[in-house]
């Protein structure tokens, strides 16, 4: 289990160092709109090639970012349902999850993508508008993006499994999927502490209750 941790750890490494580095293509995205509207605006120009980047920046952004998103922890969940389970059961509900739908799904669009890429890539497809971009580097996105995806998900299944099967603790960060159950945690009531523990933190003495052990 040692090494299948080492290996989920370099997976997240490498999937942390794209997704951070993608983030900064946000700026470049806005940069690209604004400049775009105000020489359209004060110019009368347009061009196709920067309406064009600003698609492919914005699916690269997408596709990208979307394995540092599950390895984060942050793709959105019913919280209403999620919040109600106790911790174990939403381990169960994501080991089985990446088995049964995430890792099948993520391999049939690799499977199906590999050909497409590769055509557009042998005949340095472009794009159909007049004075459009080349196209195969948007569509190579699509692959790399299922592909870091693919491979997160493998890590995520790994770690899961540790902490379901082999006694690790859980390193998950929390996500949005929990958010809404710190937020109940820390309004509630002093005289409601759920079985947490009660310590006074800050100037004026605040109560807050540490969430009670599952």
């Amino acid at each position: 289990m040692s090494a299948l941790m080492a290996f989920a750890r370099g997976i997240d490494r490498v999937t942390t160092f794209v997704g951070r580095g993608v983030s900064w293509l946000i700026l470049v995205v806005v940069l690209v709109s604004a400049g775009n509207a105000v020489i359209r605006k004060i110019f009368d120009m347009s061009s196709n090639a920067w309406l064009e980047l600003q698609w492919y920046l914005f699916g690269a952004i997408f596709m990208l970012a979307a394995a540092w998103t599950l390895q984060r922890n942050e793709h959105i969940r019913v919280d209403i349902v999620s919040n109600a389970l106790s911790k174990r059961t939403r381990d169960w509900i994501d080991f089985v999850g990446h088995i049964v739908i995430l890792l099948p799904f993520v391999s049939l669009m690799v499977w199906l993508l590999w050909p497409y890429v590769m055509q557009s890539i042998r005949i340095n497809e472009y794009s159909s508008n007049a004075g459009g971009l080349v196209i195969w580097p948007a569509k190579a996105m699509l692959l790399a993006g299922f592909l870091l995806l693919f491979f997160q998900g493998i890590s995520e299944l790994i770690k899961r499994g540790a902490v379901l099967f082999a006694g690790y603790p859980d390193e998950t960060p929390a996500g949005v999927s929990h958010a809404a159950e710190a937020s109940e945690m820390a309004l509630l009531a002093p005289d409601e502490p759920q079985g947490g523990t009660e310590r006074p933190t800050g100037a004026k003495g605040t109560l807050t209750h540490s969430e009670p052990r599952r």
